[in-house]
Order: C-alpha cells, then sequence, then structure tokens
C-alpha cells in the first residue's frame, strides 16, 4: 500500500543551524518516510559554514542551502513542527498553523567560541543530539497510525 509522506518543519530563530542541520539529516535518514522543511524568524540569510562541515562528515551537503523565513510556509500543512530554540534567552517562534508542536530545544553552536577545533566539536555535539532526539522522536510518530 502506498502512502504519502509526512512532513515536518524546524523552526528556529535565524534558520542557519540547528533548524538546517535537522532538515538534512531527517532527509538523509528518514527521506522514505519524511519530508524536512526549515525555517526561521529572522533568517539570517546563509547557512553556517560550520553546520555545512559537521553534516558533510556524514555525507549530508548543505551547501546549496539557504535560510528561508518562516513566512515561505504559511499555509503549508506539516504534520509536526519542531522548535528547535534552546531555552528562554532566544525567542522560539510560535507556529499557528497545522501540526502537531513540539519543542526540542538545543543550545545554539553559532554562539561557541573558541578556536575552530574546539567551534567544530560543538557543532558536532549539536548535531549529533539533533540526530539522536529527533530522529528517534520521529521514527516513533511514523509509526502511528493518526
Amino acid at each position: 500500500m502506498w502512502m504519502s509522506k509526512r512532513r515536518v518543519l524546524f523552526l528556529c530563530t535565524g534558520n542557519s543551524c540547528r533548524s538546517q542541520m535537522a532538515e538534512g539529516l531527517v532527509n538523509h535518514f528518514l527521506g522514505e518516510e519524511w519530508t524536512a522543511c526549515s525555517a526561521g524568524t529572522r533568517p539570517v540569510g546563509f547557512v553556517h559554514p560550520l553546520a555545512v562541515d559537521v553534516m558533510t562528515e556524514l555525507g549530508i551537503d548543505l551547501s546549496d542551502g539557504r535560510s528561508k523565513s518562516v513566512d515561505e510556509f504559511l499555509g503549508v500543512a506539516f504534520d509536526v513542527v519542531v522548535t528547535v530554540c534552546d531555552g528562554a534567552a532566544e525567542d522560539c517562534p510560535l507556529w499557528l498553523g497545522s501540526g502537531r508542536v513540539l519543542h526540542i530545544g538545543f543550545p545554539d553552536p553559532a554562539q561557541a567560541t573558541g578556536n575552530q577545533v574546539e567551534r567544530l566539536a560543538v557543532f558536532r555535539q549539536v548535531r549529533d543530539a539533533i540526530r539522536e532526539q529527533v530522529l528517534v522522536y520521529l521514527e516513533r510518530v511514523g509509526g502511528e497510525n493518526d
């Protein structure tokens, strides 16, 4: 029996790191069941170069990505909308459209300090946490019959 893919939207503020990595991970690892998109309330206009680097390590190419405004997705139906901002220090966007809304917060790797090696380590930690938490959640939700 053929079923259409479920759709997930990842939201954050700048749409340059966390939501981009989440979109790439889902489309790469769960692409048969899910279509992922990402957006921000104040898109910065680029995908962070270190996010591109750490995703390339997994064979996922974000180099052609762009940060998108949440306005591009108004009226689009999603099964799940995930906000990925971490904590009250950042203004996580509010989604008023359709879909189950979930918050799974991650620290902003763009705020990492130190040398290149130290900053890359933070990006990898956030990437791996997104992979572990978000993919497990979507695999579970994908198995539900609702």
